[in-house]
């Protein structure tokens, strides 16, 4: 029988925190990026893979500090 899988608070509280440092970050730049790195409310566009990367980037940071 399989061991059920705990919650991780500190992965948890890593990953929180890369999101929210991953947008304020793009958020902050958004209208300094091209028109396609933008993302549009509603829509599924490149702008949302941009902040997607932000926050991978920001998440990878917070992993090597922490």
């Amino acid at each position: 029988m399989a061991t059920p899988l705990k919650f991780d608070w500190r992965n948890f509280r890593r990953s929180l925190l890369a999101v929210l440092i991953g947008n304020l970050i793009y958020y902050l730049i958004w209208r300094f990026l091209p028109s396609g790195a933008q993302h549009h409310l509603y829509q599924l566009d490149w702008g949302l893979v941009v902040d997607f990367c932000f926050c991978l980037a920001c998440y990878g940071i917070i992993r090597r500090i922490v």
